[in-house]
């Protein structure tokens, strides 16, 4: 990456990193670990991946461009209000998004972003934003939580898998 490269540019490559990062933990989960919550865990993965799937959509796309026709296949409505911020996991499958539904809407996203991060000007990413952001409180701040947004949750991840009795990834 060259040193002059547009911060949003830079942003995208840390998405990616952390996003690959979140796929290495939970590749080996089994769907019925999806909603497994072990003594003590108040979460499983299916909130924590649709909750960092909703964040990606809310901080990188929705926040900085609004609601496009496209965001209905992204991201649809439902699925954003049951793993939102103050959501409470339940561990019942039939209550929740199934486990390769969660992986295709995160891939979408991914790919979403990766066409659209792009194409965002600095001027459209210095415009003013509410909370929640990272640095600074504009759109760009926004895109500067979202991975460390996602590492958080990687973390979370990383404790289920270690109370699943999963070794560590790294």
């Amino acid at each position: 990456m060259p040193a002059d490269a547009f911060p949003a540019e830079v942003v995208l490559r840390q998405i990616e990193f952390a996003r690959g990062y979140l796929d290495s933990l939970i590749a080996d989960f089994t769907d019925d670990e999806w909603f497994a919550m072990p003594a003590g865990a108040p979460t499983h993965l299916a909130w924590q991946v649709g909750h960092v799937a909703m964040a990606e959509y809310g901080l990188c796309l929705f926040r900085v461009r609004g609601r496009q026709p496209v965001d209905l296949d992204l991201m649809p409505s439902a699925v954003r209000k049951m793993y939102s911020k103050g959501s409470t996991p339940d561990p019942s499958p039939e209550k929740n998004v199934s486990p390769q539904a969660l992986r295709e809407t995160m891939a979408k996203i991914l790919h979403q972003l990766q066409v659209e991060l792009p194409t965002f000007t600095a001027e459209q990413l210095a415009e003013p934003a509410e909370m929640p952001y990272a640095v600074e409180a504009t759109k760009m701040g926004g895109l500067y939580l979202c991975p460390l947004h996602i590492m958080l949750h990687a973390g979370q991840i990383g404790i289920l898998r270690r109370l699943l009795g999963k070794v560590p990834v790294r």
